[in-house]
């Protein structure tokens, strides 16, 4: 949302008045990279038996805010394709699940003059680990078409039961 807005948070930008430039950096970004990535590591993957896609999702409420063209909806198009994908691919050994942190989270998008308060509030990008080390592994063999909340992955639960406390179907 940067590339919208540097006030994207104070100042929703409505879809409207951005740019068909940024709309299409955005989209090509969230959807059309994951399509074109998937689109050759499947068949590499569909010969081996064995293979993961995994989409970095975001919260659904992320995906309808106000505000949030078109990171929002890009997202949405990636769940669906996580979805489609999913059952496309079922049966071949490939799973395609959606990994999502869960929340706010601090990386290298968040614009320039957010408050050292509101910076500290962020999740901190390693959220994501726990989880996506389990997703590559072959105990996550029969999950698919699911989405993965990392903020609710449990350190303190075995690996299959903080993916049950963290799972939930993909989709918006």
């Amino acid at each position: 949302m940067k590339y919208v807005s540097d006030s994207f948070r104070t100042e929703p930008t409505r879809f409207w008045e951005i740019s068909p430039e940024t709309w299409r950096l955005i989209v090509d970004t969230n959807v059309n990279g994951p399509f074109f990535m998937a689109r050759c590591a499947a068949p590499l993957m569909i010969r081996a038996r064995w293979g993961r896609i995994i989409n970095i999702s975001v919260s659904r409420e992320t995906m309808r805010r106000r505000g949030f063209s078109p990171y929002g909806p890009s997202k949405a198009a990636l769940e669906s394709e996580t979805i489609v994908w999913s059952q496309e691919l079922a049966g071949t050994g490939v799973t395609v699940n959606a990994l999502l942190p869960g929340g706010a989270t601090r990386t290298g998008m968040v614009p320039d003059g957010v408050s050292d308060e509101v910076r500290s509030r962020l999740l901190d990008p390693e959220v994501v680990v726990p989880p996506l080390l389990w997703l590559i592994s072959k105990d996550a063999d029969p999950i698919t078409g699911m989405r993965i909340v990392a903020n609710q992955w449990r350190a303190d639960l075995s690996a299959r039961e903080a993916a049950q406390a963290a799972a939930e179907p993909a989709g918006c």
